[in-house]
């Protein structure tokens, strides 16, 4: 397939290369493409600068976030969820419409300090706002729970026995974005139901932080017995 994977922070970069190593033919959406290029700095988790980051995925087109969409068959929205759907707003509607759009980001709010809280919350989800704004797209939000690490190499936590859920109103949508999550090595992928049940994945961010405080490492993940 065609993928855009929108977000140059640490998760987009990380599904980036684990798609292209699928066979599939990806594009990374950013505002900036030339700025991008020229990051030299650390990721914000450690991860390596962009510029050196690409020199080893050099396959990997860097595009803005509107001609990375338009050329996709699937998008993905690895941003951060405060300014998801502005990035989405920059893709453009109608580089949207039809489309997949795998959302993967949370709903996490620094403003007061850490830990952080959600926005939003309760009643609302990021993966509903862009079901909403883009009613013509087909979203389905999955991925969340776990770190980038996890979401391209399941199989070094507990030998990938571990759950990834989905949520979304589209069951084809979904069933094709299983099907992308079974190749990178997911082997319990519960469908929660519609996009509303991305609001429960979405409250699960607080206590995934506070395990990762326990544990001192991000390398674990949920799973659903039964």
């Amino acid at each position: 397939m065609k993928i855009a994977v929108l977000g140059t922070g640490s998760v987009g970069p990380a599904l980036a290369a684990a798609f292209a190593r699928l066979g599939h033919d990806v594009a990374i959406g950013t505002r900036d493409p030339q700025a991008t290029l020229a990051r030299t700095e650390p990721g914000a988790t450690g991860g390596p600068p962009f510029t050196q980051w690409h020199a080893a995925h050099q396959e990997i087109a860097v595009r803005t976030f509107a001609d990375a969409a338009a050329a996709s068959e699937l998008v993905v929205n690895a941003t951060n969820g405060a300014a998801s759907l502005a990035a989405l707003a920059e893709a453009g509607a109608e580089n949207l419409a039809g489309k997949i759009v795998v959302d993967v980001s949370n709903a996490i709010d620094f403003s007061q300090g850490f830990p952080p809280s959600l926005n939003p919350v309760n009643t609302d989800s990021i993966g509903e706002q862009i079901q909403r704004a883009y009613p013509e797209a087909r979203v389905v939000k999955t991925l969340n729970t776990m770190a980038n690490s996890v979401m391209v190499d399941p199989r070094h936590v507990a030998g990938g026995d571990h759950t990834v859920f989905v949520s979304g109103n589209d069951s084809g949508a979904k069933a094709a974005v299983t099907d992308i999550l079974t190749a990178l090595g997911h082997t319990d992928v519960l469908d929660l139901g519609d996009i509303t049940t991305a609001r429960g994945v979405e409250m699960i961010l607080p206590l995934w932080l506070r395990i990762w405080g326990a544990l001192g490492t991000a390398d674990f993940n949920f799973k659903v017995a039964r």
